[in-house]
Order: C-alpha cells, then sequence, then structure tokens
C-alpha cells in the first residue's frame, strides 16, 4: 500500500508494465546466486515500507467482518507476492460424488487484492473442491464471478477503495500478457494481474 498522490497514476496497460519492470525480471540471470537483483532489491524495500502500515490493512479486515458478519475473514498477504490480500470464507457446500460413499465439499473464496506496486486494487474468486478434509482442486474465478459471490465481492471492493483511496484495474487490463518473469508464471503465460497482485491467484490458505 501507498500514499495516495494528488495526481494519480493513469491506468493502463503501458503505466503499469513500466511500473512492474522496476520489481520484476525478464530473464534468471540471477538464479542460482547469492547477489539480489537490483529488481528484487526494490521489491523487498517497498514491501520493507508497506509492512509499517499493516495496521491498516487489519482495520480494513474488521470493518469486513462487521460487514459480513456471516462469514470467515482472513488475511492472505504473503510478501512473496506484490499485493496485501484479504479473504471472505464461504461455507463449504456438498458435491456430488460419482463413487457414491466418497464425502466430496466445495468452498468458494472473495479474494480482495492492494498492489503495493502502484495505487490499484482487484477482487477476484478462489474455488476448493475437497474429499474429507483433503483439498483435491483448486482454481481461480475472475469477472464475471459466480452469482453468490457477487454480493460480499462488491462490499470487499467498496471498503478497499473507501480505506485506501486505490483504483480496480478493469479485467481487459489485468489480463494483458506482459515480458516478465512473476513466481511461477512466465512469458507468455505472465499477465499484469501476476505482477501488480500474485502468481498464484488460485492459492489462498
Amino acid at each position: 500500500m501507498r500514499e495516495v498522490e494528488s495526481e494519480p497514476m493513469p491506468i493502463s496497460a503501458e503505466s503499469l508494465l513500466a511500473v512492474a519492470r522496476n520489481y520484476w525480471r525478464s530473464d534468471h540471470a540471477f538464479d542460482g546466486r547469492l547477489e539480489r537483483s537490483p529488481e528484487t532489491e526494490r521489491f523487498q524495500a517497498l514491501w520493507e515500507e508497506a509492512l509499517e502500515r499493516m495496521g491498516e490493512w487489519h482495520m480494513l479486515m474488521d470493518e469486513l467482518q462487521a460487514a459480513l458478519p456471516r462469514f470467515l475473514i482472513g488475511n492472505a498477504t504473503a510478501t512473496c507476492d506484490a499485493c496485501f490480500r484479504c479473504s471472505v470464507y464461504m461455507e463449504r457446500e456438498p458435491l456430488r460424488s460419482n463413487q457414491g460413499n466418497e464425502q466430496l465439499t466445495r468452498r468458494q473464496v472473495v479474494v480482495g487484492c492492494v498492489s503495493i506496486l502502484a495505487p490499484v486494487y482487484t477482487v477476484h474468486g478462489a474455488q476448493y473442491d475437497y474429499r474429507g478434509e483433503e483439498r483435491i482442486a483448486d482454481r481461480a474465478l475472475f469477472e464475471p464471478l459466480p452469482p453468490e459471490m457477487r454480493a460480499p465481492a462488491e462490499i470487499v471492493a467498496r471498503k478497499i477503495e473507501a480505506r485506501f483511496g486505490v483504483e480496480a484495474v478493469p479485467r481487459e487490463i489485468a489480463e494483458t500478457r506482459i515480458p516478465l518473469i512473476v513466481g511461477p508464471r512466465e512469458p507468455p503465460d505472465t499477465t499484469l494481474f501476476h505482477a501488480l497482485f500474485t502468481g498464484w491467484p488460485e492459492r489462498v490458505p
């Protein structure tokens, strides 16, 4: 999270890619080396600055819990990502099993992300299938979200905007492919979403 400037950066694929290039590389030149790349140095310094405002992030989660009392609210932030993340866990629901006695359930999660690289955010979903307590499948969900996820997603979006003054990244811009390596994502699969937020959108604790 960063202080919002008086002249906000216009949201465009070009401007966001220019920012992302400061923190992600397009090659593996520093793999296996003891020294960190300049991009990694900048990324970690930015996280050190951002973590000083973790209290404000926890305040957001308190607001979400008050606004969504029927759901479990979690902090899914990880400093390998480029964002603060919160999660709204919906109740597990049973799934039909093709093998009779298996107990299969599904849980959906609304995920709010506030980038530390630029004053932007996004809200997406994650879906998990379980056999008993074992997670057997996961996938990320993007707009349009399933109907049952839309109301909590709208609340997450409103609360993020009100507290941090950030702007949502349109899906068509978030899906722009970029020539950078972000965690497990490499070109041609890397998108601006991965660079600004997380390379693991389907994974929430």
